[in-house]
């Protein structure tokens, strides 16, 4: 299988053989039901729809349940479809489940997910500006502002993409090359190298 759908559980750190201290990131990852096999013939692509996460019926419609059903499984949380699967993976049914097992230690994934929204933020923290500076020289109140944005008489207009203030975080950002350090297949954890874009508790995928 291409990935598994699973949820961030938080940063820690081990020792590796040489003793010394890595920063990882625990990911509870599956286990996941493919819930549909999708083909050329029938839906115009292909691609595996897994589904994770269980939830109780009453907090679920009737859609999501029955389709569900076809599975064999219950009402599920999170859905997301791996494209374009190998010759291997597309031999997959509907009803398999698959697990951490398909990771192994060492390998290096790609992992998917939605960075923390930060709100509105001006240049400084949402692009790097190093502001105005010079704060002793008459500068009052224009430490962290973004400076002129115009362009003279010609084109007498602000170009499209211009770096401003804005809403910040809250994007689909994919890390990759993540080593994969240690797998926990009893308790479904996956332990990568480094950060993982969201926060504590958030959907993410892990790619291979």
């Amino acid at each position: 299988m291409e990935g598994l759908i699973g949820k961030k559980i938080g940063m820690t750190s081990i020792y590796d053989a040489n003793g010394r201290s890595v920063a990882c990131t625990v990911i509870e990852a599956g286990p996941c039901v493919v819930t549909q096999v999708k083909t050329e013939k029938t839906d115009g692509y292909s691609a595996i729809q897994m589904a994770w996460g269980d939830v109780k019926e009453k907090h679920t419609n009737a859609a999501i349940t029955g389709h569900c059903a076809k599975a064999n499984t219950s009402a599920k949380r999170e859905f997301f479809e791996f494209r374009n699967p190998d010759e291997a993976e597309a031999s997959a049914k509907q009803g398999d489940v698959f697990d951490v097992n398909i990771f192994e230690e060492g390998q290096f994934v790609d992992i998917i997910g939605t960075s923390k929204g930060k709100g509105f933020q001006g240049v400084v923290k949402r692009h790097g500006f190093a502001g105005v500076g010079e704060s002793t020289h008459g500068q009052h109140n224009r430490l962290r502002a973004p400076g002129s944005i115009g362009a003279c008489s010609f084109p007498a207009r602000v170009f499209k993409g211009m770096r401003m203030a804005g809403r910040t975080g809250g994007d689909t950002v994919k890390a990759v090359n993540l080593q994969v350090l240690r797998i926990m297949p009893d308790q479904h954890l996956l332990l990568v190298k480094g950060s993982v874009p969201g926060h504590n508790g958030s959907i993410v995928i892990v790619e291979r």
